[in-house]
């Protein structure tokens, strides 16, 4: 048994392991015993802090999308130009994947997208990544448009991670990043030249 923490402290323990053990089997091959196993509490314990396993995954992919989304807005937050924004949101974007293979899994792996519920939680972490981008696309086309193509954007970072991740490499984040981004400039630069 680990040391006494405080509630808020607990809670946080949990989650970070409960990614890592859920990221491994999913959520319906993975038991509470295991998460209570290996965060080193009692399952009494884990459910002081998650009433279900459910409602511990429904709080897993909310932690998750919101640590993808800060490293987005926090990457982007200080470029002021289109192709330098396009970079450092790919950058933070990568960086992300590279530093945290296991919540990709979680939030990105198949097992979510098989529940209405969790596919919803990942449509609105997705919907709300492409909120993020849209308003930094420099280009003279409508706000919808915009929104379509900065939720092509995170499909095209996701789908190239997914890539990366599920044939378990390690990859350099920065040199990924420099790729994706140049291929997506480009095309923003064309949609920019047809507007």
């Amino acid at each position: 048994m680990s040391t006494r923490l405080p509630a808020p402290a607990r809670r946080e323990q949990i989650l970070a392991v409960a990614v890592e053990v859920f990221s491994v089997d999913g959520y319906h091959n993975t038991s509470m015993n295991e998460v209570a196993e290996a965060a080193g509490v009692t399952k009494p314990v884990l459910y002081q802090h998650f009433d279900s396993k459910r409602e511990l995954y429904r709080a897993l992919l909310d932690e998750v999308g919101e640590r993808l989304l800060t490293a987005i807005t926090e990457a982007t937050a200080t470029v002021t130009d289109g192709k330098s924004r396009t970079e450092a949101g790919f950058l933070g974007y990568f960086r992300w994947v590279a530093e945290d293979h296991a919540s990709f899994r979680l939030l990105f792996g198949g097992g979510a997208r098989r529940d209405d519920e969790f596919s919803a939680a990942v449509r609105r972490v997705t919907a709300a990544a492409a909120g993020a981008i849209a308003p930094l696309i420099e280009v003279e086309i409508d706000e919808e448009r915009k929104l379509m193509l900065a939720h092509a954007l995170v499909g095209l970072a996701e789908g190239a991670s997914r890539m990366l991740v599920d044939h378990g490499e390690v990859f350099d984040p920065d040199e990924v990043a420099s790729a994706v981004s140049g291929l997506a400039w480009a095309g923003l630069r064309a949609v920019q030249r047809d507007a």
